[in-house]
């Protein structure tokens, strides 16, 4: 990670809508709450191995209200809490990092499908390179970590997304 992209983040806390992105990666059945599978799946797809217990600890650090699941109000806490400026850029490299599978320094189109398929998350390689043209303003066919920057921080237009937990 250069100086450069840490400089250049600007904003020292994430966002409502950064977060709210970072929520949606992890809400993987979008009904508003991060289950223990859900957390479990994310961390295995970026290459973390955790164990049960550990998995229960980071779940009780973070659902203050102990009802099994961590709700918006929860991860926002938590990750205010828990990042600086560094912190923010460097998980946010981390998250980049997960989706640059062959490690080159952007995303293709392949690689989004492979990620987003792990996730759990049915989508073709076309829908894959829609997303990708949607945000690749240097017309390359990927997306670079200032792209993928910019993506995270723009408002999100799909609202809160309520539901139930299941």
């Amino acid at each position: 990670m250069s100086t450069t992209t840490e400089a250049s983040a600007g904003n020292t806390t994430p966002t409502n809508e950064e977060l709210k992105r970072v929520f949606d990666q992890f809400d993987a059945n979008k009904d508003g709450y991060i289950s223990v599978t859900e957390l479990r799946d994310v961390l295995i797809a970026m290459g973390s191995n955790y164990s049960e217990d550990e998995l229960r600890r980071v779940m009780d650090d973070i659902d203050n209200d102990k009802d099994g699941y961590i709700n918006f109000s929860e991860f926002s806490t938590f990750w205010t809490s828990s990042s600086d400026a560094g912190t923010a850029v460097s998980e946010l490299k981390e998250a980049f990092d997960m989706y640059d599978v062959n490690g080159n320094g952007l995303i293709s189109a392949t690689e989004l499908h492979q990620v987003l398929n792990r996730l759990g998350m049915s989508f073709t390689v076309e829908d894959c390179v829609g997303m990708i043209k949607s945000v690749d303003s240097d017309n390359d066919g990927h997306v670079n970590f200032e792209e993928f920057k910019k993506m995270m921080s723009a408002s999100s237009a799909s609202g809160s997304g309520g539901g139930s937990k299941p």
